[in-house]
Formats: structure tokens, C-alpha cells, sequence
């Protein structure tokens, strides 16, 4: 028997993409995530989307810009999302 603690694995946090639809808060973005999937008896693909709110820290985001955000502790009422990069920019967006 060896002496070595057991390492638990670490589950990876949770990462999807969305387009930003406002940037109007201080330090925090809503996301809209688009998926879609197939109905169960008629078997044609439907589009459904989530609004989420994500901690933005240092403002880099604008509306339009296609972004990666991970799941985290709660950060405050609304927000458990947190931005991870910017993957996309809106060329002539919103400023």
C-alpha cells in the first residue's frame, strides 16, 4: 500500500457560446445561447434559446460580439457565468 492521497477527479465547468445582447451593465453581460434540438415525436430540429448573465471584469464585451462564457460559483443574484474569451467581434456594432 503506498502513502498517496487520492486524488477525486475535478469535473470541468460547463462552457457554451452565445451572442451578447447587452453590455449596458457595469462588469456584467447577458449572453443568449442558441441550441437546438429534435422533437420528440415529429423529429424536426427547434430552435431554443437562454438569456444568461455573465461577469464581464474589465468591460471588453459590446453587443453582437460572439462570446465563450464557463460556469462558476455564484457570483451575485443572477450571475454563475463567467466570461472566458472573446471569439467573435460585430464589425460596425453598438459602442
Amino acid at each position: 500500500m503506498s502513502d498517496d492521497k487520492a486524488t477525486t477527479p475535478v469535473a470541468k465547468a460547463r462552457t457554451v457560446q452565445g451572442s451578447v445582447e447587452s453590455a449596458k451593465m457595469d462588469k456584467t453581460i447577458t449572453v443568449l445561447v442558441v441550441r437546438q434540438l429534435q422533437h420528440p415525436f415529429y423529429k424536426k430540429y427547434i430552435r431554443r434559446s437562454t438569456r444568461l448573465h455573465a461577469h464581464d471584469d474589465q468591460n471588453e464585451c459590446r453587443e453582437g460580439d460572439t462570446v465563450v462564457i464557463e460556469e462558476c460559483r455564484p457570483i451575485s443574484k443572477l450571475k454563475s457565468w463567467r466570461l472566458v474569451r472573446v471569439v467573435g467581434r460585430l464589425e460596425g456594432g453598438a459602442q
